[in-house]
């Protein structure tokens, strides 16, 4: 497909750490997402052939083909595990997305994620092998810059195209501001007046109108949606309904859906169930008793528990 196409006013669920689990992107998808990433996955942790990075790739039927986001320094061995992703996946796949964003401690502080915008050479070098490697579509996501007053995003995704990606993904916040602050919006246009291949909005997607913002006045190609689908799946199926807001979801559609994903989470993968205690917190968000519900979910251990949660939210409860 034509990359242009893949990408024109598509909107994404983005690559999340500890979020994006194949049930939620299920989710997602069945509500409107374009495309769903996988979680960040260690590129040397899958030549170590760590089962914790095997399980982050997980692809369900109906998220199918998925995006795969790999991170690492090493041009070698992230060119080596994404051929061997295309050769195992092969049409399950749609593309390859390295972060070169990511600006935690635990990536950045080894040289990997954000950490490599300040050394572009290095980046370059990954990028072209990645390409090499495999006949998927290879994209790149990135930060305005590294340092605070030092954007370099522009020139990044110029590098990035001339190393033969095939799209490039901008959030508009520096790497040392982490997730705090706000994200400046119109890098979006600066990177789109610098390269001809297609570019990604990330940063600050809360509303189908940020979405649209993002599209219309800034000339994205497509918007990756992050914090803002954290509990909220319901955001891209306002987008496809057009609407500018996502409308209040009743209780009993919030319950459905944390039930859902609870229960797939623990046929899935019943030792990653704590992960659910964020989950249903993001789920119910906002509502009345959703301070008690965070509090109680916090003592949920077995499948059992967060069922009988979820049954309290419905019976209304924390309402009282």
């Amino acid at each position: 497909m034509n990359n242009k196409l893949l990408f024109m006013s598509s909107v994404l669920l983005a690559p999340m750490a500890g979020v994006n689990d194949p049930v939620f992107r299920r989710i997602c998808r069945r509500f409107g997402a374009d495309l769903s990433y996988s979680e960040m996955v260690s590129a040397l942790g899958l030549a170590y052939g760590s089962a914790r990075s095997a399980e982050l790739l997980y692809i369900d039927d109906m998220e199918k083909p998925l995006a795969v986001q790999l991170f690492g320094k090493d041009p070698q061995v992230l060119a080596e595990q994404a051929r061997l992703l295309e050769e195992h996946y092969g049409s399950d796949l749609a593309l390859i997305d390295i972060n070169m964003g990511c600006p935690t401690r635990k990536i950045a502080g080894k040289g990997e994620g954000a950490a490599l915008m300040r050394d572009p050479a290095l980046a370059e070098r990954i990028l072209r092998s990645v390409v090499e490697a495999v006949s998927l579509p290879v994209t790149v996501k990135f930060r305005r810059g590294y340092d605070a007053g030092q954007e370099t995003a522009a020139q990044f995704a110029q590098m990035a195209e001339a190393a033969g990606v095939a799209a490039v993904a901008v959030h508009g916040r520096w790497a040392v501001q982490l997730y705090s602050g706000q994200a400046d919006r119109q890098v979006i246009g600066r990177v789109k007046a610098a390269v001809g291949i297609p570019v990604i909005a990330s940063g600050d997607v809360y509303t189908p109108a940020d979405v649209r913002f993002y599209l219309q006045e800034e000339g994205a190609d497509a918007v990756m949606v992050a914090r803002g689908a954290q509990g909220n799946p319901w955001i891209f199926s306002a987008l496809k309904a057009g609407l500018g807001a996502t409308p209040q979801i009743t209780l009993t559609e919030r319950v459905a859906v944390a039930r859902e994903h609870l229960c797939g989470l623990s046929e899935l993968f019943p030792h990653r169930l704590a992960a659910m205690r964020k989950h249903i917190a993001w789920y119910f968000k906002g509502i009345p008793g959703a301070v008690a519900i965070r509090q109680q979910v916090n003592n949920c251990l077995q499948l059992a528990d967060y069922l009988q949660l979820l049954d309290d939210i419905q019976s209304g409860r924390f309402n009282r």
